[in-house]
């Protein structure tokens, strides 16, 4: 049986000069290997609970691991296991993907010839090639996307974590993001992913987690949940487990 790619026990969080709770207790595990999903309404704290699988925010009590190393604890030798692709744009605009590449690569502790290797693999494989020396700035927001995505796994991290990968990109983009994604899965990467994009998750997840009001209320495979459920998809399973339409929350 695989271990846990993310472990998160007793966990408990709360924003400064906030009365409320964000999590209390909660626990989750996603195995190695999977494609994960984690969904819920607006304000239901699913960019919390990544951020702080990402070290982004210091939670107060209990504890998440990554592949068995404790966050808290080891962050630097943590982060060199994990990719964050956000959703907002994380790379310098007046850069090209080549020197971005370059620099998050050189941050993440790669050699010249890891870099130089690496970076022609990525943008061979998202389409930027004839693009490697322009600036970014000057790019479409397609393009942009395969960017941010490409620098979050530079350092080929066996977790990848991605909030909206695709928002608001074309067709053509979001099918070779997501084409991408599951190569990197089929090598390995554990995938931890959010989006509004319901479809396209039921296309790219085989495990999923409804969370609302700061609780894990489902966690198990969408077909399963489905059948359970009595649903055919994922959007009426989400309608029928919250009572909040997904989009609209």
């Amino acid at each position: 049986m695989s271990s846990p790619a993310v472990r998160i026990y007793n966990l408990g969080f709360t924003y400064p000069r906030e009365p409320v709770s964000c999590f209390s207790n909660l626990n989750l595990e996603v195995q190695e290997g999977e494609r994960f999903g984690l969904f819920g309404p607006n304000g239901a704290g699913k960019t919390t609970l990544m951020n702080c699988m990402t070290g982004l925010l210091q939670f107060q009590e209990g504890s998440i691991q990554l592949l068995g190393n404790e966050i808290a604890h080891h962050k630097k030798s943590v982060n060199k296991l994990f990719g964050f692709v956000p959703q907002d744009f994380s790379f310098y605009q007046e850069l090209s993907p080549a020197e971005n590449l370059a620099f998050f690569g050189a941050w993440s502790g790669l050699n010249k010839i890891e870099i130089r290797n690496k970076t022609a693999e990525l943008l061979e494989v998202l389409g930027l090639t004839e693009v490697r020396n322009k600036k970014v700035q000057e790019f479409s927001g397609g393009m942009k996307r395969r960017v941010n995505l490409a620098i979050g796994v530079i350092h080929n991290p066996r977790i990848l974590f991605l909030d909206e990968p695709t928002v608001g990109v074309d067709v053509h983009t979001r099918h070779a993001i997501i084409s991408y994604l599951k190569e990197l899965n089929e090598g390995g990467t554990t995938l931890i992913y959010t989006s509004h994009q319901l479809s396209e998750a039921e296309e790219l997840c085989n495990k999923v987690a409804l969370i609302d009001d700061g609780k894990i209320i489902a966690h198990d495979t969408l077909s399963r949940l489905m059948i359970e459920h009595k649903e055919d998809g994922l959007e009426g399973l989400f309608i029928n487990l919250t009572g909040k339409s997904y989009r609209d929350s």
